[in-house]
This record gives C-alpha cells, sequence and structure tokens, in this order.
C-alpha cells in the first residue's frame, strides 16, 4: 500500500497523549488536526454513550474568534440567523451561506463578551471567510484563531460527572449557554453542549498546555459512573438526525434542504451575505429535502458509499450521502438528499458501486425509543 504523507501542518490536540495512552486505534484529520476515531470497541463505545458517560477530544473543533468594536457587525453579516438579542454567556446555531444561499458552514456563536464573539466551527476555513469579509467591508475587528480546545463529556451521567468536578451549577445552564470556571487552576468556559442528544457538555480548554491534565481529571471524576473515552458516534448521531455539514452536504446545498429553516431569518439586513439568494430560494421553491433511509443489507462499519446515487422506479432522485449500523434499530440507516417528490415511505435502490441495495425513505430522527437503561 502507498504511504500517505501530510504535506500540510497538522497539528496534535493538547489531549492527544492521553488519548493514545487509553488506547486510541485510529485519528483522522479535521481542521488541519487529529482527532479519535474509535478506541477499538464501536459498540461497547456507542452503549457507553446513550446509557453512560463517553469523554471525547473534540480540539478539532476550533473557535474563529470575532474581537473589536465591530463584532457583533461582522458575526451578523456572517450568519443567516438574527443575533440581534444574544446575551453574553448565550450560544446560538447558526447558518453561514455564500452569496448564492449554499451551506458553507453551521457553527455554534458564542458571544463572550460585548465586543467579542466566537464561532465554534466544523471543517472548513471559515476563520479565512470571516477575515476576507472584514477586510472588505472595511470593519474594525480582528480574526484569530485563539487557544481554545473543547474536551466533551456526553452521555446521561454527564451531568454527574462535570457536577462532581465543578459544582452542582453546571446542572442548571441552558442549552448553548455557558459560564467560565476554574479546574485546579485549568481555566474553562463550560459549554451546555455537544455533538449527541444524549445530553452532555464541552469543555473549553482556555490553556493548551494543560491538555493531560484536564483529561486525567475528568477520567477519574467519571470513573465511579463508568465513564470511558469515544469520540462524535456516527451510529448514535445519523439514528438522532444530526446533520454534519461536508458530509451530507454538497457544493449546492442550502440550509432549507438539510432541516435548517428554523435557524435562518430572512428578515435581517441586507447585508448578510446569503440572505438575499435565501429569500429567492424561499420564494421559488425548494428543490431537495433530506430525509432518512433504512437500507437491507449487513452490518457494515467502514463508509466506504459516501454520496451514492438513489433512484425510485429506475429514475435517479439524489444520492445516499452516508450509512451507520444502528445498535438499536439492528439495520444500516443514512440520510438521503432527495428531490422534494421524493417521500417518507418511498421504496427506492441506492446504486453501491456493481450493486442495487433496497432502501425506505424515513423520517428524522429515526422512530426510535430514547431509553437510557
Amino acid at each position: 500500500m502507498a504511504e500517505i504523507v501530510s504535506a500540510g501542518r497538522l497539528r496534535k490536540s493538547p489531549f492527544y497523549q492521553s488519548t493514545i495512552d487509553d488506547g486510541a486505534e485510529s485519528l483522522l484529520t479535521y481542521n488541519r488536526m487529529l482527532i479519535p476515531r474509535g478506541y477499538g470497541d464501536r459498540e461497547a463505545e456507542y452503549w457507553r454513550l446513550i446509557n453512560g458517560v463517553s469523554m471525547w477530544d473534540i480540539a478539532v473543533q476550533r473557535q474563529v474568534q470575532l474581537k473589536g468594536p465591530d463584532a457583533a457587525k461582522l458575526a451578523q453579516i456572517l450568519c443567516v440567523r438574527d443575533l440581534s438579542n444574544q446575551a453574553i454567556g448565550q450560544g446560538k446555531y447558526v447558518a453561514i451561506c455564500d452569496h448564492h444561499g449554499v451551506l458553507i458552514n453551521d457553527p455554534i456563536t458564542l458571544r463572550v463578551d460585548e465586543n467579542c464573539y466566537w464561532l465554534s466551527i466544523g471543517n472548513s476555513d471559515i476563520w479565512l471567510w470571516a477575515r476576507c469579509v472584514a477586510g472588505e467591508r472595511g470593519l474594525n475587528v480582528e480574526v484569530t484563531e485563539p487557544d481554545v480546545s473543547p474536551l466533551a463529556v456526553q452521555g446521561p451521567k454527564a451531568d454527574d460527572v462535570v457536577a462532581s468536578l465543578l459544582g452542582d451549577w453546571v446542572r442548571e445552564l441552558k442549552y448553548f449557554w455557558f459560564k467560565d470556571a476554574l479546574l485546579e487552576g485549568i481555566p474553562l468556559k463550560v459549554v451546555r453542549a455537544g455533538w449527541s442528544k444524549q445530553s452532555g457538555f464541552e469543555l473549553f480548554l482556555m490553556d493548551g498546555t494543560k491538555g493531560d491534565h484536564l483529561w486525567q481529571l475528568v477520567k477519574e471524576a467519571g470513573q465511579p459512573f463508568g465513564i470511558g473515552p469515544g469520540y462524535p458516534n456516527p451510529s448514535e448521531r445519523t439514528e438522532s438526525g444530526l446533520m454534519n455539514w461536508g458530509v451530507d452536504t454538497d457544493e449546492f446545498t442550502n440550509p432549507f434542504e438539510v432541516r435548517l429553516d428554523k435557524f435562518v431569518d430572512l428578515d435581517v439586513g441586507d447585508d448578510v451575505i446569503g440572505v438575499q439568494a435565501l429569500r429567492r430560494i424561499k420564494t421559488t421553491g425548494v428543490k431537495r429535502h433530506q430525509l432518512g433511509i433504512v437500507l437491507d443489507g449487513p452490518e457494515e462499519h467502514e463508509n466506504q458509499g459516501i454520496w451514492l446515487p438513489i433512484e425510485k422506479n429506475g429514475v435517479a432522485i439524489g444520492h445516499l450521502t452516508h450509512k451507520a449500523w444502528s445498535y438499536r434499530l439492528k439495520k444500516m440507516i443514512g440520510y438521503a438528499l432527495v428531490t422534494v417528490d421524493a417521500k417518507v415511505g418511498d421504496v427506492v435502490q441506492v446504486l453501491d458501486h456493481d450493486c442495487s441495495v433496497k432502501g425506505k425513505l424515513s423520517t428524522l430522527p429515526f422512530n426510535i425509543v430514547y431509553t437510557h437503561e
């Protein structure tokens, strides 16, 4: 097999050594960093998230800092959601679009103080986009990447773990809100958030030299609750209906196509990038929509089938954007980005290389009873 060599500035997380010591079996690149993608037992990691508590190195979830007198103005220009009433200490899930209304990221926007915002981004160069927009608009704002590295604590017992470290006040944090904390000299922002539907927190480490220390503190506090390492779990996120920008979207996808309607405010100012295009799209009608799909066939774990064609009665209707094994449904499931005339319940065929796989279109999230046993 040919050797793959990274030519870029591939950075290690502040938690990197701890994840290796705890048995990370493979890593992938994301935002020019490395993120663990499993510790050797996929099913155990899944059930730990569903029934207990899991800790994840998500330092790859970088922050784009907007700081200066025009920070609020730039944040609003970038986001097609109204931020006028966002309070300090509050986060909001937002869509960022280009001038054609194409979704180019879907970060959480955190208002850190009066003149400072963080965009907690997915795998993209939004910092470059923000810097260019600020320059073109002549705004008095500095766009940087601060020393911030999130560590996720997720699962129904996450509250117990974090409360044992920081106090019961964390239980009262509303979703996407955050507060500062100091843990044995480690500066944190404690955010009620996480890329799962199982509840939890993201501990934003603000000193990259203390990553291993924070990891060990969380690990020790979690021992009575059965904590273990994991990563943003593809099975749980698929069951839960969480969209993954860059995986479930292409270079033409607008927010309406991927169920982000409620995060788009069409009455924001005309200077907001993409809003005028989105108004036109809303008026003329959306051409595609995102549905779930339940597939026939055996369990798979290596996702070789990204953006596979989907047909209905021999006619192309869209694509399977990803698939994952559901441990609760005992079936392969995934997301379909298909024409709007394709409906829940339709039987379709997914063209997977040399074979055709039968599937049925489904609602999102999938019809699973979420009980924590």
